[in-house]
């Protein structure tokens, strides 16, 4: 009988190669299976100008996108996505764990400052690329889009808008990305560890303590979120201001503006939702396929 799998010691064992498969693998996996709560989320979060894009709740936007628009309405996009999934979170695992090991994150004891600035910097790296591929992304899933092509898409707003289009949330993806990722990587090892103090491979902890850190970090950054879903899909929208915003704080003024307080939290409840069973299987997925990998 082989011998059992030394769980805690497999990143230094199985190299970057495997953590950056197996964060690639878990990637596409976490936005394949839950992109039409997000497409829902995206939806709400926009400034509508057609009453047939204003929903009251996850439900009524749900059966009304299904039964008006089909149930494909809800998957639109969602090829951006893989493809952007893929590298994006294989650099973003294959960043976190060479962060860590390099900052003595595997040296023992409770390191969350550690953990923090290594998911920090993996956060960094990955919405460099994967910004773009979220910006078409969005705009397929939208209202009435027009777009059902990804790479349709990426040359009808490249043509129109130019380069920056595809950059222009970035600063805010990483205001949001960067404390999302930080509060998320330290939640869920905090709570791995609550759970599973041997460091074994133990699905269910991994589950978990990815579906609480999901959740936590995702209602903390719906704000920041509600700011880069305006600014990514502004050349979609009909209404000349939300066509000129500019950045973060124009994107704020506005939202305040137009909505006080509520505004910053519209699509909150899908948002959470979302990340934490994805969060859920995005950490189930990556731990799994460290062991299958190495195996």
């Amino acid at each position: 009988m082989a011998d059992e799998v030394d769980y805690e010691a497999l990143p230094s064992n199985a190299g970057l190669g495997v953590n950056m498969i197996a964060g690639a693998m878990a990637g596409i996996t976490e936005h394949a299976v839950m992109f039409p709560i997000d497409s829902i989320k995206t939806r709400m979060q926009v400034f509508a100008t057609s009453p047939a894009a204003v929903y009251t709740g996850i439900g009524n936007a749900f059966t009304r996108i299904s039964s008006t628009e089909g149930m494909r309405a809800l998957w639109r996009g969602v090829s951006s996505v893989i493809l952007g999934a893929g590298p994006a979170h294989a650099v973003h695992f294959g960043t976190y764990e060479f962060v860590k090991d390099f900052a003595g994150g595997r040296a023992g004891g409770n390191q969350p400052l550690t953990t923090a600035m290594a998911g920090a910097a993996a956060t960094i790296a990955s919405d460099a690329l994967m910004n773009p591929f979220d910006v078409i992304k969005q705009r397929m899933q939208v209202h009435q889009s027009e777009f059902r092509s990804v790479f349709t898409a990426m040359r009808v707003v490249y043509r129109n808008e130019g380069l920056a289009a595809f950059y222009v949330s970035y600063p805010t993806t990483l205001m949001m990305s960067v404390p999302f990722t930080a509060v998320q990587f330290t939640v869920y090892e905090q709570v791995k560890r609550l759970l599973n103090p041997r460091g074994e491979y133990s699905p269910s902890s991994h589950v978990i303590a990815g579906a609480l850190a999901g959740g936590v970090a995702a209602g903390v950054t719906t704000p920041l979120d509600v700011a880069k879903t305006l600014l990514q899909t502004r050349g979609t929208s009909q209404d000349s201001e939300l066509r000129r915003v500019r950045g973060m704080w124009d994107a704020f003024r506005i939202i305040w503006t137009r909505d006080g307080v509520r505004g910053f939290f519209r699509g909150m409840s899908p948002r959470m939702l979302t990340h934490m069973p994805s969060n859920a299987l995005c950490w189930l997925s990556y731990e799994f396929f460290k062991v299958a990998i190495r195996e």
